[in-house]
């Protein structure tokens, strides 16, 4: 039998990473707000404390467990830690991300490595061990951050579009392995939104300028915009939905 409210999230867990801020709080706070417990995950104990009792202040049910999501031993104390003393974790979002900008020519090989580790690698890192404990349990849903750069480029980010348009496919390749298990794989790809991460850009005028007139809704996204589609996506609304990348972007994908 369906639920009443597909969308209700009440005695769910989901585990966010990146999210002390911008994003990943947004829609960690909106899957709070729809009934989940959450997991809130950061590098930066300090902020992720802060972003914990934010949220907790909120009446919501929170936890804070700091992990690099680069390093798979890191992730395997943490996802066992999550488990075993926390409790399941029914829904994950992967959302820990990072950007550098520079012209391709000049870009430097260690940055390199460290967006696709950070953007992509750590997608597998934290969804593999993630997913074996809901395979065991038949259900579960995954959510990976991807971006519309997944599908365009601009000038200076060849790299970070690189990993997100991967990231997107990984996401393809999760749901058709995973789907037979019962889980429920998708992808949320944001497009220009007001976050710490483009701050310099928020700042530029002739960004905004072209932002403005790029985008069909005329604005940059706020981050609490993007709740509602983490929602779906987490709920049981999208149990069909599988394998999809969700575009969050102003209609900015869809013109030309």
């Amino acid at each position: 039998m369906a639920p009443s409210n597909p969308f209700d999230l009440k005695g769910r867990r989901a585990l966010v990473t990146g999210s002390s801020r911008g994003l990943g709080f947004a829609m960690a706070k909106a899957l709070a707000q729809a009934g989940a417990a959450v997991v809130l995950n950061a590098r930066d104990s300090v902020a992720l404390g802060n972003a914990a009792a934010d949220l907790g202040d909120g009446g919501h049910d929170v936890s804070a467990v700091a992990f690099d999501v680069t390093s798979r031993d890191s992730v395997n104390e943490a996802i066992t830690h999550i488990e075993d003393e926390i409790g399941p974790i029914d829904i994950l979002v992967n959302n820990a991300g990072m950007q550098f900008r520079s012209a391709l020519e000049a870009f430097p090989p260690e940055k390199f490595d460290q967006i696709v580790t950070t953007n992509l690698t750590s997608v597998f890192n934290v969804a593999q061990p993630v997913a074996r404990h809901m395979i065991a349990r038949g259900h579960g849903k995954i959510i990976n951050v991807c971006s519309l750069l997944a599908e365009l480029s601009r000038p200076s980010i060849a790299p970070y579009a690189a990993t997100k348009g991967a990231v997107a496919n990984l996401t393809r390749g999760m749901a058709v392995d995973w789907a037979k298990h019962g889980l429920n794989v998708n992808g949320i790809a944001p497009g220009y939104f007001a976050t710490e991460m483009n701050e310099a850009l928020l700042k530029d005028e002739k960004f905004n300028s072209w932002i403005a007139g790029r985008t069909p809704m005329g604005r940059w996204g706020q981050p609490e915009e993007l709740g509602g589609a983490a929602v779906f996506l987490a709920s049981e609304a999208s149990r069909f939905v599988n394998g999809h990348i969700l575009y969050v972007d102003g209609a900015f994908t869809a013109t030309v």
